[in-house]
């Protein structure tokens, strides 16, 4: 039997007990253990011997593993107690009967890209990072309820000073997230691709752009406030003014583990986005 983590939602009970009797009643190896996504910093002695990762909760819970197998290359089996679960693979119903199935050897690898970013500060001198994510990397305002001034570069060259609420890089894994919920485009998940979206923009371009994988995007801070670089929603690490946040594909990958073919997330796309087709 493989060494398996769990990985579960501390703030939600049920997730707690789900992810104990996974734990007790499908007879994993001594070395398999549970730890709440909340703390993921204690975990990185457990890499070398863990073979793969369950995780009990939603996406969120997802995001947070991330931090864990992204860098470690564990493949990861979602169970979902969420809303969405676009990354999830089963729900709470079905998962003590159809995790063996994982277990085996029976499904297919389903690997995602992620975002790098590092942070260049103005004195010239320091750097901050890389960190990675696999939905977005979001530089948007702070506490101050005021636009950001950014000026934005691809691959180098000058393209527009964004004055907007927030400035959206996204991975097509993201594509659902915040870069849907401000009129961005729905990538193919297992697409290499991109997405530069602006939120609420006053100012410069305001259409999304879809890059391509190689891309590097530069957006230096301007103007007269601070702002923060959020990191898939989890991590706000602070930016400065005239400090220059590039960003680019991560070497890092997510793996998750499949039972259905990748025409299955289309198929369940508006039933995760909570609408139903005509006539059903």
């Amino acid at each position: 039997m493989k060494n398996i983590g769990i990985i579960y939602n501390a703030r939600v009970p049920e997730a707690l007990d789900l992810s104990t009797a996974i734990l007790h009643d499908l007879n994993l190896s001594e070395a398999s253990w549970l730890a709440p996504a909340e703390n993921m910093e204690n975990l990185q002695s457990k890499s070398e011997n863990t073979d793969l990762v369950i995780t009990v909760g939603g996406d969120g819970t997802i995001l947070r593993a991330t931090t864990f197998t992204g860098p470690a290359g564990i493949p990861m089996v979602g169970i979902n107690m969420g809303r969405l679960g676009f990354m999830t693979e089963l729900q709470v119903d079905e998962a003590m009967e159809k995790l063996p199935f994982y277990f085996n050897g029976g499904s297919r690898m389903d690997e995602r890209n992620m975002l790098q970013a590092t942070v260049f500060k103005a004195n010239g001198r320091d750097t901050e990072g890389p960190f990675h994510a696999l939905n977005d990397m979001v530089l948007t305002r702070g506490a101050v309820s005021r636009v950001v001034t950014v000026a934005g570069t691809i691959d180098g060259a000058p393209v527009t000073t964004f004055r907007a609420d927030g400035v959206i890089l996204s991975t097509a894994t993201g594509s659902t997230g915040y870069n849907l919920a401000v009129g961005g485009p729905i990538l193919d998940p297992e697409s290499d691709a991109i997405v530069l979206k602006t939120v609420a923009a006053h100012m410069g371009l305001s259409a999304a752009m879809v890059l391509k994988a190689s891309t590097e995007v530069g957006l230096t801070l301007e103007g007269y406030q601070p702002a923060i670089l959020s990191i898939d929603g989890i991590i706000d690490h602070p930016i400065d003014l005239g400090d220059r946040v590039e960003l680019k594909q991560s070497h890092h990958k997510v793996r998750f583990l499949r039972a259905h073919d990748s025409s299955y997330f289309f198929g369940t796309l508006t039933r995760r986005l909570g609408f139903s087709l005509r006539g059903q």
